[in-house]
C-alpha cells in the first residue's frame, strides 16, 4: 500500500462498519465526494479502516466502495484507531503526505459540501 499513496498529498482514513447505520448512509456521501474530488486531485486516497466484526461483513460492505481498503484483520486497524482517538463511527481522518494530521472533522467538512456537489471539499480538508 505504500507505493500507492506514495504521490499522495492528502490521505483520508476512513473508519466504518457495514453494522453502524450512520455509516451505511454516509459511505455513499463520501463514495461520491471521492470520486469528485480524485478526477480533479489524482495524488488523493482514501483508505476504509473497517470495525467490522467478520469478513463476510467487511467484504461486502468495502465492495460498496471506490477507495481503498486495509484488509480485515490488518495489525494496524487497532494502532490508527488509537493514534487519532477514534471513539466513533463513521469517522474521517485526513493527514499529508506525510502522515501528519490535517484534520479529524472530515466527515462534517464532506457534509457540508453536500449541496456544492463536493466541489469544495479539497480546500477545506
Amino acid at each position: 500500500m505504500s507505493e500507492v499513496l506514495s504521490g499522495s498529498k492528502k490521505i483520508g482514513f476512513y473508519f466504518s462498519a457495514h453494522w453502524c447505520p450512520p455509516c451505511r448512509g454516509f459511505t455513499p456521501k463520501l463514495s461520491e465526494a471521492y470520486k469528485a474530488i480524485k478526477a480533479a486531485h489524482p495524488e488523493f486516497e482514501i483508505i476504509f479502516v473497517t470495525s467490522d466484526r467478520d469478513e463476510a461483513s467487511f467484504k461486502e460492505y468495502f465492495a460498496s466502495m471506490p477507495f481503498l481498503a486495509l484488509p480485515f484483520g490488518d495489525q494496524s486497524i487497532p494502532t490508527l484507531k488509537k493514534q487519532f482517538n477514534i471513539t466513533g463511527i463513521p469517522a474521517l481522518v485526513i493527514v499529508d503526505g506525510d502522515g501528519n494530521l490535517i484534520t479529524k472533522d472530515g466527515r462534517n467538512i464532506v457534509h457540508a459540501d453536500e449541496a456544492a456537489g463536493y466541489t469544495n471539499v479539497w480546500d477545506k480538508l
